[in-house]
């Protein structure tokens, strides 16, 4: 009986022993497990303060002439002389080109001996006229024999004329062989060569003339009706970095071009020096002085896109909240917020695609 007992005794022990190390292993692995803690993202911010200046936009373009004249022979044939180049000073009057006029010197000569034809034959109709007319006052031939020759000495007349004409298109065509300048100018393009043969009405050579200076520019179909509103117009120019010039714009193509899709626009410049030569490369700066619509202005990337809504990370005691916004022109590297955010608001300006609702950051000022 005592050794039942006993037994008992010490399995109890051994029982309890077990429990006690599973409970300590247990509690070690707890104690062992790492805490967990929440990651601080550093995030580069802006804080949305007071007025802002109005949103600056910027076009390459082109210095050309306000007038440009594509030039064409009236008649056709083989260019046989080109007395310009491109660049050249040319005033009006000046001979340009040359077309090889034998064919016309031919026409020229046949249609002189159709009017010495004609003029002799109405000199003939004449004398038969005056012949008849006496004979009719004598009464020896009838009304209707001095009618005939009336009649012959009118187409004979007639047909003088018609020689004239002729003999005087054919000596224009002569002239047109000769391809002069009808204003002063600069020659800017030439399309046709020595030895080409060109229609007539085909442009070959561009004069640009003396006078006012513009710049050409392209301006996408978005930008068109703010454009017509900017009153401050800057012009610079690359080969002479010093120079800035005020511009007008004078111009606005109604059609947009088939191909880029953008819409031709030309900046009148405001007394430009002789430095300005054409062809040189511009930037034309504009800004708008009306009435700003926000006082609000974030850099291009602060925008995240949720779908097919804008928004921007907002920090709010170290807590970022996506918030919706409303935008309006797009600068060069920012854009106009037109509502969703208020003054005094912290917003993300990088690293937007990495921070998610309701994380925590830390925030560094305007720059990282």
């Amino acid at each position: 009986m005592f050794k039942g007992n006993k037994k008992q005794f010490y399995i109890s022990i051994v029982a309890g022993i077990a429990i006690i190390g599973l409970a300590t292993g247990f509690y070690l692995k707890a104690a062992a497990k790492p805490e967990i803690k929440e990651e601080v993202l550093t995030v580069r911010t802006k804080t949305m303060g007071g007025a802002v200046s109005s949103p600056t936009y910027s076009y390459s373009g082109e210095v050309c002439g306000r007038y440009e004249s594509q030039l064409a022979f009236q008649v056709s044939g083989k260019i046989i002389k080109r007395r310009v180049e491109l660049g050249t000073i040319v005033k009006p009057g000046d001979v340009l080109m040359e077309i090889d006029a034998k064919d016309i010197r031919q026409n020229l000569n046949s249609n002189s001996a159709g009017v010495y034809s004609a003029q002799a034959q109405l000199k003939l109709a004449e004398s038969n006229l005056d012949r008849y007319r006496k004979l009719y006052a004598e009464n020896a031939i009838s009304q209707s024999q001095l009618d005939q020759y009336q009649n012959a000495y009118e187409t004979a007349k007639a047909s003088v004329q018609q020689a004239s004409a002729q003999y005087a298109q054919g000596a224009n065509q002569l002239d047109y062989s000769l391809l002069t300048s009808d204003r002063g100018g600069v020659v800017s393009s030439i399309s046709a060569e020595a030895g080409q043969v060109v229609s007539s009405g085909q442009a070959v050579v561009t004069i640009v003339q003396d006078g006012e200076r513009e710049i050409e520019i392209n301006v996408p179909e978005n930008r068109i009706g703010e454009l017509r509103k900017m009153e401050n117009i800057n012009v610079t120019f690359w080969a002479l970095p010093n120079l800035t010039i005020p511009g007008k714009i004078r111009e606005v193509s109604p059609i947009a071009d088939k191909v880029s899709r953008t819409y031709k626009v030309r900046i009148s410049l405001i007394n430009p020096p002789q430095e300005v030569k054409l062809g040189m490369t511009a930037t034309v700066v504009v800004n708008h002085t009306g009435s700003v619509e926000s006082q609000f202005y974030v850099p291009l990337s602060a925008i995240y896109q949720n779908g097919q809504q804008p928004c921007v990370w907002v920090v709010n005691d170290g807590i970022v909240t996506l918030r919706p916004i409303t935008v309006g022109y797009f600068g060069k590297d920012s854009v106009q917020v037109l509502s969703g955010i208020k003054a005094g608001d912290v917003v993300i300006t990088a690293g937007v695609h990495k921070v998610r609702e309701g994380q925590r950051v830390a925030v560094t000022g305007d720059s990282l």
